[in-house]
């Protein structure tokens, strides 16, 4: 979790206004989440932070390519991502319920830790159902795992049932 230290802000030190961060986001940073639907990947995020007397008003901008696995031939393809997120943090004395939209920072408080933040914005980018075709006009499925595929799924159709001849005894009592 060392390395997550590196996307954690220290808000107390900034001055009001916008303040911008860039983070390069490679395979070592979703290899410390144990269960990521994300193993590699290659982004861009460029985070402004808004500090103002009552809150922080911090927008992402994250893009690059993730790899994922093609759910026709399951061949792995870059994935293009293009996200943009805004997180609201307000200031406040006593501890309030969080919601999505609004998160709380008490007194104690001096740092945002956007790692986790960054994770949540790009493992819901992932596409439920992908295609190769979706990674561009230069991604194709492989033709050679769609054709044994296909050669599966026909032999299985051919293959009838046997018909168990003691069923076709009892058929007959009626």
């Amino acid at each position: 979790m060392k390395a997550l230290r590196t996307y954690a802000i220290p808000f107390t030190g900034l001055k009001l206004g916008k303040h911008e961060f860039d983070y390069v986001i490679k395979d070592d940073f979703f290899n410390e989440f144990e269960y990521s639907l994300v193993k590699r990947a290659d982004l861009v995020c460029k985070v402004v932070l808004d500090k103002q007397e009552t809150m922080l008003i911090i927008d992402f901008d994250i893009s690059g390519k993730i790899d994922v696995a093609c759910d026709r031939c399951l061949s792995e393809f870059a994935y293009p991502v293009d996200i943009q997120e805004q997180q609201i943090f307000k200031f406040s004395e006593e501890p309030v319920d969080e919601d999505d939209e609004v998160m709380h920072l008490g007194k104690a408080d001096h740092e945002v830790d956007l790692a986790g933040l960054i994770y949540e914005y790009v493992n819901v980018a992932v596409p439920f159902v992908a295609y190769c075709e979706d990674g561009g006009e230069d991604s194709k499925c492989d033709q050679e795992m769609l054709d044994r595929l296909n050669k599966l799924s026909a032999g299985e159709e051919k293959d009838e049932p046997q018909a168990d001849p003691r069923w076709d005894a009892l058929k007959n009592i009626k």
